[in-house]
């Protein structure tokens, strides 16, 4: 059985999970009000194509272990982006080209950015 859990409160757990695995560039964006897709987008960089398959390997692992699946799942085969679909959250994971590439961050530029910033790491060597 799924745990009921907030759409944002998933969408934070999931950036920490990522930021744990030193997924880079990790932002969670509203898309509620724009969309009846999701209600959060979270993105993230891998630096490569195994850290992409691992990174949404991890989210999919943790998720799992407190009862929460994902509806459906895209680019494993490639791992240039994976999309891992938790309905009300929609995780993806891209190399950095790819990223580029597709730039989600301005296609859903009406979206709002959620401050993660009090949940994930410090970089390391950044001022303190």
């Amino acid at each position: 059985m799924e745990k009921q859990i907030d759409s944002k409160t998933l969408a934070i757990e999931i950036a920490k999970i990522l930021d744990g695995k030193k997924a880079q560039d990790v932002r969670v964006l509203k898309v509620e009000d724009l969309t009846v897709l999701t209600d959060y987008f979270v993105i993230a960089s891998g630096t490569s194509t195994t850290q992409v398959a691992a990174l949404a390997d991890e989210v999919d692992y943790q998720l799992s272990q407190r009862g929460i699946k994902p509806y459906n799942t895209e680019g494993f085969d490639s791992k240039n982006w994976v999309l891992l679909d938790y309905s009300s959250v929609i995780v993806h994971v891209f190399v950095p080209n790819t990223r580029t590439y597709y730039d989600l961050e301005h296609l859903w530029a009406d979206g709002e950015p959620v401050d993660i910033s009090a949940y994930l790491k410090p970089e390391e060597g950044a001022a303190e």
